[in-house]
């Protein structure tokens, strides 16, 4: 019941817009990461749109490897997409790829502490950790408030999140991070 509930806000999206842009600046120019939603998803197109037309690059999740780090394929509103492993839908293989410095992650829960439970593949978890060795990278889940639960088990390779975003708020678990 509580899942049907969040699926049908057909705002949520926009509202999850909102609070991204409210709450967390971002630098002219910056590369940013999102994803195309599966379905259940919270829909995070209209705020890739928002930054894509204030200039910055988006790039979207490629998975090139099982135990491989994500890479990021620029998009852009208009462009076709294709499906890409996982029935995830990215951009052709000729877009170029976009290192991020905003990563917008999805999950399927979180919790208090700024864990997050993802699909079990561990892509995103070698991603950060790969892009904060090598420079400052910024994860902010994006997930619908009713995806919030007490605790999410956590391994020593699991990467917490800077922020979480949903359509209803915002939560900051490191202080030491700015975008």
């Amino acid at each position: 019941m509580r899942e049907i509930a969040w699926r049908a806000d057909p705002h949520a999206g926009d509202a999850l817009k909102h609070h991204l842009i409210e709450a967390l600046p971002m630098p002219p120019g910056i590369a940013i990461s999102g994803y195309w939603p599966l379905e259940g998803e919270i829909d995070v197109r209209p705020a890739l749109a928002h930054y894509h037309h204030e200039g910055h690059p988006i790039g979207l999740p490629v998975v090139i490897g099982r135990n491989a780090p994500l890479i990021f394929r620029r998009w852009h509103p208009e462009d076709e997409m294709i499906q890409g492993s996982f029935r995830v839908m990215t951009p052709p293989a000729g877009a170029p790829d976009v290192v991020p410095t905003i990563l917008l992650v999805p999950l399927l829960a979180f919790d208090p502490e700024g864990y997050r439970l993802g699909y079990g593949g561990g892509f995103y978890d070698r991603t950060l950790a790969k892009l904060r060795g090598e420079a400052h990278a910024v994860a902010v889940g994006v997930a619908y408030a009713a995806q919030e639960v007490p605790f999410v088990p956590r391994g020593s390779f699991d990467q917490p999140l800077d922020f979480i975003v949903t359509e209803r708020a915002v939560f900051k678990f490191d202080t030491r991070k700015e975008i």
